[in-house]
């Protein structure tokens, strides 16, 4: 199994230096989204229970999740990391400044657990490169050392092969991400450019 990533050639925007400039920018090339019924079915026949039993855990964990992470505490997902609540806001010199208008958007910070790190770094890599015209100009399978990104301590990609975008101003993670410009048929958006 390997992952699927795509690097299309496009007009980037990124610096004055590249401004006008062609490259070819790689993101994810992501499958379609599995329905909730599909995973119930697999994980009840991996588990040996009936898919209601399935379903009714997989409903309870789901709420209490919810409730949990939205309560603020930090809850474990078994084998794959922590979720919690993250947010970003703006920082103020005064005391008397601080205020919940303040806050621009609160969100979800996920941290996966050593062994799902361990095995994404793993997974191959198949890199398929379009041009400026939609058209398939080189395949490749990367054997790369796998860094893995790691937005609880800043680590990640520091060689320019990475295209996710690490933003600051998060009080709780620095974690960011970029949509992949693709159009509803899964072909590469060649109408504009990509900026950070």
């Amino acid at each position: 199994m390997a992952l699927k990533v795509k690097a299309v050639e496009r007009l980037v925007k990124f610096s004055k230096e590249d401004a006008g400039t062609y490259r070819y920018v790689m993101t994810p090339e992501l499958y379609i989204a599995l329905n909730q019924a599909k995973v119930i079915r697999e994980a009840a026949l991996r588990s040996g229970v009936s898919q209601g039993v399935m379903k009714a855990c997989w409903d309870a964990a789901g709420e209490v999740i919810k409730a949990w992470a939205t309560e603020g505490h930090s809850v474990a997902l078994p084998g794959l990391g922590t979720m919690r609540f993250g947010l970003r806001a703006k920082s103020v010199e005064k005391v008397e400044d601080v205020k919940a208008g303040l806050i621009s958007s609160r969100r979800i910070v996920f941290t996966p657990t050593q062994d799902l790190k361990d095995e994404l770094a793993s997974t191959a890599i198949q890199i398929t490169c379009y041009d400026r015209n939609g058209d398939v100009v080189k395949r490749v399978t990367s054997a790369d050392a796998g860094t893995v990104e790691d937005p609880e301590n800043g680590e990640g990609e520091q060689n320019g092969g990475d295209s996710s975008q690490n933003g600051g101003g998060d009080s709780q993670s620095g974690g960011g991400s970029q949509s992949s410009g693709d159009d509803e048929g899964g072909k590469p958006n060649q109408g504009g450019s990509e900026e950070p």
